[in-house]
């Protein structure tokens, strides 16, 4: 279905950060499938794990136990200082398992409209309970009605937050992207979560945050909530977790590990051993490789570097990051400069309109940074550049008139 607004290129083949079309030509990957191929393209441990795998078992299903998805479980719950897990196959699915999970928990507690507070500016996920969750009126429109049950605050507002807990007696969680990517790559304060935290403590609110984008060494550690010192009741995962192949999970501790009983969720394919052996190879090669501190010294060496170069543009707003999840705020909206990127051999995105986002794999090294950074640097200047000539030009023709 026309569903995509395709970009005029196929690939058919890729190694590391690099990607190569159907015409031979070759690129350099600084997106890598949006946050997914963490690992980058064609990762010799990944390709020899899935190709034993496949030669032994792809699919059983969550009638049988699953050997992998029980060993991905520890793994995950270890790393993460939580209890349990349900495996699914993509972000929204984690995130509709969740929005589930928060309003089994109120009920249990006799609320009758268990409520979510959920952000501006967040993406969840295009099912419907995950749509109404997100705070993108664009992403919305047209599916309406949307489901009831949710509450909207700004991204970042502690206040607007502790208002509601002292009016509203129906939330039962809050639901937030840990650092917000299609939002804008955007980033709280350090004491943000630290006072979700205390008002979901002191309220008796599942604290939920959604990793799918930040998670998994993309910032420089296992999960964006470390860098505050936290733990959330559930968090999400999906994306980086396979480096390619589907798979989704949703995490909890505490009361939250709790509340699921047989019957109340499945997956068909959630958890297979094809599935767990791609994440459980994802994990032992970022631990292997030390891809987490590289993700923190290549995230650093990039953002110092776009400092440098972009410093005579006093109209770039802000450049901001956290390991390899990069965001450069323009003034106006600059979609066209992925295009442009393209022209030159190179994968960007934008987001938000007016922000360029960078997810590269975490194995990129300095010499490949130092590309991304001298090609996007380029473009955005000749843009900026480009923009200013329009404004003088408008401002003649209004002086004209």
């Amino acid at each position: 279905m026309s569903t995509y607004l395709r970009l005029p290129v196929t690939f058919v083949k890729g190694e590391g950060v690099w990607l190569w079309d159907d015409r031979g030509d070759c690129y350099l990957d600084a997106l890598s499938g949006i946050a997914v191929c963490g690992l980058g393209h064609s990762h010799p441990s990944l390709a020899k794990a899935l190709c034993e795998q496949a030669n032994l078992l792809i699919h059983t299903s969550n009638l049988y136990h699953i050997e992998k998805q029980a060993l991905l479980a520890e793994r995950l719950v270890s790393l993460s200082g939580m209890d349990n897990v349900f495996f699914c196959n993509s972000g929204a699915e984690a995130n509709e398992a969740a929005i589930k999970l928060a309003r089994l928990y109120g009920h249990n507690k006799g609320i009758e409209l268990p409520t979510i507070i959920v952000m501006e500016r967040s993406f969840h996920g295009r099912t419907m309970a995950t749509l109404t969750a997100t705070g993108n009126r664009k992403a919305q429109a047209g599916f309406e009605p949307l489901l009831a049950g949710f509450l909207r605050v700004p991204y970042d507002d502690l206040n607007a937050v502790a208002q509601i807990a002292a009016s509203n007696k129906q939330v039962v969680a809050v639901l937030m992207e840990t650092y917000q990517g299609e939002g804008g790559v955007n980033f709280p304060q350090i004491n943000y979560l630290q006072g979700l935290r205390q008002l979901c403590d002191q309220n008796n609110w599942l604290l939920m945050l959604d990793e799918v984008q930040c998670g998994i060494g993309r910032t420089g550690k296992w999960f964006a909530f470390q860098h505050s010192g936290i733990v959330p009741d559930v968090m999400t995962l999906a994306k980086g977790l396979g480096s390619g192949v589907p798979i989704g999970a949703c995490i909890a501790r505490g009361d939250a590990a709790n509340v699921f009983k047989p019957g109340n969720h499945a997956s068909t394919f959630g958890g297979n051993p094809l599935a767990c052996t791609a994440a459980l190879t994802t994990l032992d090669v970022i631990e292997k490789e030390h891809l987490m501190e590289n993700a923190i010294s290549i995230g650093d060496y990039i953002r110092g570097r776009f400092k440098e170069k972009l410093a005579n543009w006093s109209d770039v707003i802000q450049i901001r990051g956290q390991g390899l999840m990069l965001g450069i705020e323009l003034p106006v909206p600059c979609g066209e400069l992925v295009k442009e990127a393209l022209k030159h051999r190179l994968l960007i995105n934008v987001t938000s309109e007016k922000v360029v986002r960078l997810l590269p794999a975490l194995i990129m090294k300095q010499a490949e940074a130092e590309q991304v950074v001298e090609i996007a640097s380029e473009i955005i200047g000749k843009f900026l550049e480009s923009q200013t000539e329009v404004a003088i030009m408008r401002d003649k023709l209004g002086s004209f008139h």
